[in-house]
């Protein structure tokens, strides 16, 4: 059997198993559609939605669908698990250590922070994603855990009403004045702002402090390589490669007034979370 497959089955009569009906259909095993399942590669189709699930007891109607996205390489995937920092009850902010997403695929969503996050949250809740972090990059990210404040805190974001800085180490001696970077990403307007935080002469590396107005897709990266002060593990704007360290990007501070008390917050990185020169220590992956 191939390792990357897909198996979509109209179902043709009320029944509760789903289970069943995959395994005639895909020749796997029950135990390995249960695995698949839970890490979300198994979606359900009712008229017009379609959802995952996570039970093997599904209700299932005459006219709904089953698929099944199976790749057995996604599903044996493994992430560092991330730390809950600050949890404010209809939000909370977490570390997200190298490796883990943002975001899921139709071929599971096992490693995705907001996943972890409701199967480890005391007590459970749902999490929404607001905002992302490169798989790459490592810190700070905060989880809604209602839809109001999802969608509130997400006004932040996007009315960028919220502080929010950075910590990167780059190629090269830094400028020692604060330089502003406005060049375009993707065409859109992209503002960063980036301090020398220290110099590391044997390394030839700074670490830089950047505040960033916008939140394009790979911004700080696109930047940092622009002024020729590439992020260190960078494989894709950088000089990085496969025997690279991680990415050295992390999220270190946010700093908002909450939209649900009024209250102003502020929540900072651990410093053992954030990225260090590799001859002091190495850079953490999680």
């Amino acid at each position: 059997m191939a390792d990357k497959t897909e198996y979509h089955i109209d179902i043709l009569e009320q029944t509760t198993d789903a289970i069943e009906l995959l395994a005639q259909a895909s020749g796997l095993g029950k135990q390995v559609l249960k695995d698949a399942m839970q890490k979300g590669a198994i979606w359900h189709s009712h008229g017009k939605q379609t959802n995952r699930i996570r039970r093997a007891k599904k209700p299932l109607q005459a006219g709904d669908k089953l698929h099944l996205y199976y790749n057995q390489h996604i599903l044996d995937e493994q992430v560092t698990p991330a730390e809950l920092l600050f949890d404010e009850g209809e939000y909370s902010i977490w570390y997200k250590p190298y490796g883990m997403r943002c975001q899921g695929s139709k071929w599971s969503d096992h490693t995705t922070i907001n996943r972890y996050a409701e199967l480890n949250l005391q007590p459970q809740r749902n999490a929404f994603i607001i905002h992302r972090l490169d798989r790459a990059a490592t810190g700070l990210i905060v989880l809604g855990h209602s839809k109001k404040a999802t969608a509130a805190i997400a006004k932040l974001f996007e009315t960028r009403a919220l502080t929010k800085y950075y910590q990167v180490i780059v190629e090269g001696e830094f400028s020692r004045q604060e330089v502003i970077i406005d060049s375009p990403v993707d065409n859109k307007p992209a503002r960063s702002h980036a301090s020398l935080l220290e110099f590391n002469p044997g390394l030839n590396q700074s670490k830089v402090q950047v505040k960033i107005d916008t939140g394009r897709k790979h911004q700080i990266r696109i930047h940092m390589a622009s002024l020729g002060h590439p992020v260190v593990g960078d494989r894709l704007h950088g000089n990085g490669d496969d025997q690279s360290p991680d990415l050295a990007l992390t999220s270190c501070y946010f700093g908002f007034i909450c939209p649900l008390t009024g209250i102003q917050k502020q929540f900072e990185l651990p410093q053992h979370y954030r990225p260090q020169f590799a001859d002091q220590q190495p850079l953490l992956r999680g």
